[in-house]
């Protein structure tokens, strides 16, 4: 077989591309993976998941220092953050996770080949190589996954000095006296996380009425109530119009979503979190005549095919699917396995989502608002940490709670949604509810070790019957 002929080829190492690419392998396809970055793991290991959580965590440390350790009587004066040994933390983390990719593809016989790759025609992936010239790739199947972009928000031009994107949000060099976060999803409120806890101002602007639309509007309350709490400031109803850099940082141009006058607000550096789009600029997919929608999504069909024979589309590169890390990986199994004639596919109604603020949030499933407008009948538990006594021996008690949606006849589990400490590793136990059709008797009736905040996801379970024991 020639060097340059494979079964599989995968234009980007991100979550989506880099597993599917090892399940292919795997499979006993013969399969290549083509990367332009430099480093592997896409956005979500170099840029995104990974950084921002390593930061996440050592700006969580110095808060619970700064804040908390009182209450436990532990003293701890005189504390200071050394910002250029943090930073260097999260690069080494994310070098460590990126390195180990590669192992990865040696181990399984996966072949990376560093480059730019582009459509040339029916099965040809034509990589400009980074090490210089030019390689073509004779691929039966070839795999976009090429993950997404920052969107950009007109009147304001982000330099990755004043005002910034989530990449320019992970490494500044200072603790910015005022940081404003233009969106109030999940990606701007973990990194206004981050440096609110390192003793930045932080202004949210949000052009809706609530914070990260799309999660359950209870949730979504509690976790503006709870961030309000840490100092974050809120102006929901709110656009940027502009943004003009003045001596000491911006100026921004606000007007209210519903139209009004105009207003300013000063800052020292401005973050533009408001979504991202899908990365398909350069891959000569109009050319080889794929489909693309305004937007630049890539429709597929249920197998993940694009409307060209051959030509594969997964992960953020897909539309009205949620970008998620864990969604495109399991994406990219499936379709190895279709690839490999096995029969696969993913469950979108059982991805979680998880906001990794603190609280933190974590869902999977439908919200109540979204059971409503469907006229779907239901039945609640819900069951507050404040009653859990490891969340109140730990000091995590606050505000938070398990809320499960079962459906009113059938008591099958419909969603779950958590606010609280760990909510993003408790609502592994509600996916695999979910995934294999169990009621919330089911979990009801699974013993939950004690004392463990788990324990809540029992007592929201006995509370859809209205029978918690324990409050």
């Amino acid at each position: 077989m020639s060097d340059d002929r494979f079964d599989a080829v995968f234009i980007g190492a991100g979550p989506g591309g880099y597993i599917g690419a090892i399940k292919a392998a795997q499979l006993g396809l013969r399969t290549a993976c083509v990367e332009m970055r430099g480093t592997l793991g896409g956005t979500c290991l170099n840029v995104g998941c990974i950084p921002s959580k390593a930061l996440l965590q050592s700006s969580h440390l110095y808060h619970e220092a700064d804040v908390e350790f009182a209450r436990h009587g532990i003293n701890a004066a005189n504390l200071s953050v050394d910002l250029k040994t943090m930073m260097a933390r999260k690069d080494q983390v994310v070098a460590d996770l990126t390195t180990g990719i590669a192992g990865l593809f040696k181990k399984n016989k996966v072949e990376y080949i560093p480059g730019r790759g582009r459509i040339a025609g029916p099965g040809q992936v034509h990589v400009a190589l980074s090490a210089g010239g030019e390689r073509t790739l004779t691929a039966e199947n070839t795999i976009i996954a090429t993950g997404s972009d920052v969107m950009g928000l007109p009147g304001v031009e982000i330099d990755e000095k004043t005002i910034l994107s989530s990449t320019g949000a992970l490494s500044l060099s200072k603790v910015p006296k005022h940081l404003v976060v233009i969106g109030g999803g999940y990606i701007g409120l973990e990194m206004g996380s981050v440096w609110g806890r390192l003793g930045a101002k932080i202004t949210v602007v949000e052009f809706l009425d609530r914070i990260t639309p799309g999660m359950d509007g209870e949730l979504s309350r509690h976790l503006q109530r709870s961030l309000t709490k840490q100092g974050m400031e809120f102006r929901l109803g709110t656009k940027v119009t502009a943004a003009k850099k003045v001596q000491g940082g911006l100026q921004l141009s606000l007007e209210p979503a519903s139209g009004g006058d105009s207003e300013t607000l000063k800052a020292d550096v401005a973050l533009v979190a408001i979504g991202r789009k899908p990365f398909t600029d350069g891959l000569g997919l109009a050319e080889a005549g794929v489909t693309m929608d305004a937007r630049g999504f890539i429709p597929v069909d249920g197998d993940y095919q694009t409307n060209v024979t051959g030509i594969f589309a997964i992960g953020d590169v897909l539309p009205d699917r949620p970008m998620l890390a864990h969604k495109a990986e399991e994406e990219g199994v499936v379709l190895a396995e279709k690839l490999a004639g096995h029969t696969a596919e993913v469950n979108y109604d059982a991805i979680p989502g998880v906001c990794y603020t603190w609280p933190e949030v974590a869902t999977v499933g439908k919200s109540e608002e979204q059971l409503k407008e469907a006229g779907r009948a239901y039945n609640k538990g819900r069951f507050s940490f404040a009653a859990n006594s490891r969340a109140r021996s730990s000091g995590d008690s606050e505000g938070g709670f398990v809320k499960l949606l079962a459906d009113k006849e059938t008591d099958r589990l419909l969603g779950a949604h958590i606010i609280g400490a760990d909510a993003g590793t408790m609502i592994a136990e509600l996916v695999l509810a979910l995934e294999m059709g169990a009621s919330s008797e089911d979990i009801a009736l699974t013993c939950h070790a004690h004392p463990t905040l788990n324990e809540a996801v029992k007592e929201a379970a006995l509370a859809v019957t209205g029978k918690p024991l324990n409050s």
